[in-house]
């Protein structure tokens, strides 16, 4: 029996746009874009390219990268994304773990401090130890203290537009933007030898919960609680909703946070998932109740804003009203 539409004839392809094309032109399908045969995209630090309607990719290991930005918001080195409010300096990233804990070369603590008056908290100063140096972040600046015990572990700084960069011999890299944002990089050699907050980089999320006990756990507080520095600081107890404690300032926080989910994005939606960034960005647009709001504000879409520039999706989100920067002062 006859059915009516359209066939490609025999030994042809449908290519997906109305064509039809010898299987070696086939096209290929990433983060819902067609990509004709031979076009290539770059994931990570690997260039794959279409070949056969399938993508061939270089298997080159990248570098890790962890972020803690805002209000206890955390991206682990293998992507797991989860609040913690703490009041306490927490080892973010350390490869002092398990039992070869004499052995590391790198720590690295991140001092959380209330910003606002709802509970949560912000990264306030970052303590870099290198071998036996110690760097300190705070206030805007870095300053340098040398120790006793450790190994020599060069590094040098450098200042890339907002952030300071801070790369040592030993495949550590930190990018801090001097207020609540860092970005810790480490290369593919520390995989699955470092323990924190920030995971233990062994490519898989699941895991990432590893308290300093070394078991694993579902609860993001009781891990958090794990890696605190001193015992005199007091556990975190529960998960503070900071737009339930001022529900004054809810609608304010999701009109402006509805940027990221807003045309201003769509090239990046289909790349990186927009909404734990903007319940990120509504939450810390509700805490940050004592000033510094725009500030909480601007770091929120900037760490979305961050993640579609590595997804290769680049964004002009910033205006004239809109989290401005005076790039001629920065210049």
């Amino acid at each position: 029996e006859c059915v009516s539409g359209c066939v490609c004839p025999e030994g042809l392809f449908d290519d997906g746009r109305g064509g039809c094309v010898e299987e070696k032109d086939c096209p290929c399908v990433h983060n819902n874009q067609w990509y004709s045969s031979g076009q290539k995209v770059t994931v990570d630090c690997n260039t794959c390219t279409c070949q056969k309607g399938g993508w061939s990719c270089t298997k080159n290991v990248c570098y890790g990268t962890c972020m803690i930005y805002g209000s206890g918001h955390y991206i682990t080195f293998d992507g797991r994304f989860y609040d913690f409010d703490g009041s306490c300096e927490y080892v973010a990233t350390q490869d002092f773990c398990g039992d070869k804990k004499s052995n590391g070369s790198f720590s690295i603590i991140t001092e959380n401090v209330p910003c606002g008056t709802t509970g949560v908290t912000c990264s306030k100063a970052i303590k870099m130890f290198l071998g036996k140096t110690e760097l300190k972040l705070e206030n805007k600046d870095y300053k340098e203290i040398q120790r006793d015990v450790g190994g020599d572990v060069h590094y040098w700084n450098r200042t890339v537009g907002l952030y300071l960069v801070i790369e040592a011999s030993n495949g550590v890299m930190l990018i801090w933007d001097k207020k609540t944002t860092v970005f810790i990089k480490l290369s593919p050699a520390y995989k699955g030898k470092v323990c924190g907050l920030c995971g233990n980089f062994d490519d898989k999320s699941n895991n990432d919960f590893t308290q300093r006990s070394g078991l694993q756990d579902t609860n993001a507080l009781k891990f958090g609680n794990s890696w605190k520095q001193s015992t005199m600081c007091p556990d975190a107890t529960q998960e503070i909703k900071p737009c339930d404690v001022k529900p004054h300032r809810k609608s304010w926080a999701e009109k402006e946070c509805s940027i990221i989910l807003s045309e201003v994005f769509k090239i990046c939606h289909s790349k990186v998932d927009p909404n734990p960034f903007y319940d990120a960005c509504v939450h810390d647009a509700c805490s940050c109740d004592s000033g510094g709001d725009c500030e909480c504000f601007c770091s929120a879409v900037a760490a979305y804003a961050q993640e579609c520039s590595k997804a290769q999706a680049c964004v002009f989100w910033r205006t004239p009203d809109i989290c401005p920067i005076f790039c001629d002062y920065y210049n």
